[in-house]
């Protein structure tokens, strides 16, 4: 389901420190457990306009656009036409407390489009669902304007919903499996006459 290598090691650590339950806390996240994927991640704020600033982004997530992202609507980064589906989507994370994952394209004028690759993950926050969200968002290569030009917006390109598997049940007290008891009253031989066909 995901093709790149950070999201893979941010999906992997999110569901080591959710354990058993559906979401991590953003206070369990160490920066350093994911040092060598920091510049591709991002963390959302849910607000009530469905805004979803971005509370902080890594440096080559502002490289992308040449900016500090840190404050500026994550909405905001789409086209027009593709906004609404990215906010049903990171919604979706929030209120399904599920992973999406996307994946997504950028063009700098004069340049071959870059694909990227988008992660959703659901966090808690003080015991609340609805108000973080931590992401990723990682070029499928790193062009030789990455840093140096200005992209345009994101343009989305398909959109899935992750399943997480659900937690394994412990066995604490195994039990030995029930044999269904039979009663027999003796030899039992059943002869039956047949004719030849």
């Amino acid at each position: 389901m995901m093709r790149q290598q950070v999201s893979k090691d941010l999906f992997a650590y999110w569901s080591e420190l959710k354990g058993a339950r559906r979401a991590p806390d953003r206070a369990d996240i160490d920066p350093g457990a994911i040092k060598h994927i920091l510049a591709d991640t991002f963390v959302l704020e849910v607000d009530a306009e469905a805004r979803f600033p971005l509370r902080l982004s890594g440096g080559r997530v502002n490289a992308i656009w040449m900016r500090e992202q840190k404050g500026r609507s994550f909405i905001d980064l789409w086209r027009l036409e593709d906004r609404p589906s990215m906010s049903a989507a990171v919604t979706t994370v929030v209120d399904g407390v599920t992973p999406v994952v996307a994946g997504t394209k950028t063009q700098v004028e004069g340049h071959a489009p870059l694909e990227l690759e988008l992660l959703l993950l659901p966090l808690r926050h003080f015991g609340k669902t609805h108000s973080r969200v931590l992401g990723a968002l990682s070029p499928v290569y790193h062009p030789e304007w990455l840093g140096q030009l200005r992209s345009g917006p994101l343009e989305l390109v398909s959109l899935r919903v992750l399943e997480t598997a659900a937690p394994r049940a412990t066995i604490s007290d195994p039990k030995p499996f029930p044999f269904a008891k039979t009663v027999r009253t003796g030899p039992r031989l059943i002869v039956c006459n047949g004719d030849k066909l």
